[in-house]
């Protein structure tokens, strides 16, 4: 039995997150979707979640005081007007899981004015279709218990790592924004597919396929990276020749270089959410 089953979970925002979250809890059936709450700016939002996923549309205050757990969704830039919102009807007894980037469970702590237990998760977007990738970390009053909830929350939606909260700017850089990499290498070998004579969804097809099945190769077969893609490249062949051109072009030191400026804007952010006294 899910330990999500006699829970009520209160969404603090609406958006594509959100809603992956609340689709994979009513597909994996891990609480009653009329358990599942949902507040927003926008009314009319809400009652498309719950027309799609039979959600159940309390007021603001009903919702707020009821939430067993409350998931933090809004836009960093919005997070302490939307506690301020709210902070009245919360209590120590709730759980609070932010998947805000570069947002700290102290700076949660500190808007809340109480004691309440916070995690900090870092998802993707991957998650709209499962297959997220998402880092937890504790916050100081977070319990074993309290992780074990999230864990169950975000299993719905992909894999799940613990990772320490320090380590959570490095993970918003890698997987938070991993989608987007990708995203923008599919653009370049499409256009590739183009200018060599293949038609658009013959190229794209092609793509998805090849990333795919080497995700797959890497996942199931357990090999380095280098040792599988050394499998695949003959001295002198077509590999081997376009790969020489990355490595020419500085494809290793551009992907370092875009990692590492994702984590720099992380770290950040997460000096900006903080206003200073």
């Amino acid at each position: 039995m899910s330990i999500l089953q006699n829970k009520i979970i209160c969404f603090l925002g609406a958006g594509s997150m959100a809603e992956a979250m609340i689709s994979g809890l009513v597909d994996k059936k891990l609480l009653p979707a009329e358990q599942i709450y949902a507040i927003n700016r926008s009314g009319s939002r809400v009652q498309e979640l719950a027309e799609r996923y039979g959600i159940a549309t309390p007021t603001k205050e009903e919702a707020i005081s009821k939430a067993d757990i409350i998931i933090l969704a809004v836009k960093p830039k919005d997070i302490a007007e939307a506690i301020s919102s709210i902070r009245s009807l919360t209590s120590s007894r709730q759980l609070f899981i932010s998947v805000l980037a570069g947002t700290s469970t102290d700076y949660i702590t500190s808007l809340l004015g109480h004691s309440a237990a916070v995690i900090r998760t870092m998802p993707n977007t991957s998650a709209a279709v499962g297959f997220s990738a998402t880092a937890l970390a504790p916050g100081a009053h977070a319990t074993d218990t309290d992780m074990e909830v999230a864990l169950q929350i975000f299993k719905a939606i992909g894999i799940v790592e613990t990772v320490k909260e320090e380590a959570l700017h490095a993970v918003t850089g890698l997987s938070g924004s991993g989608p987007a990499y990708v995203y923008y290498l599919v653009e370049a070998m499409e256009q590739a597919g183009r200018e060599i004579g293949l038609e658009g969804d013959v190229a794209r097809r092609l793509i998805l396929q090849t990333i795919i099945g080497a995700a797959h190769m890497l996942r199931d077969r357990g090999e380095e990276p280098a040792a599988l893609r050394k499998q695949v490249t003959s001295p002198g062949g077509t590999t081997a020749a376009g790969i020489a051109v990355l490595e020419k072009c500085g494809f290793q030191d551009a992907m370092l270089a875009c990692i590492k400026q994702a984590v720099a804007r992380s770290e950040e952010m997460g000096k900006q959410s903080v206003p200073t006294s």
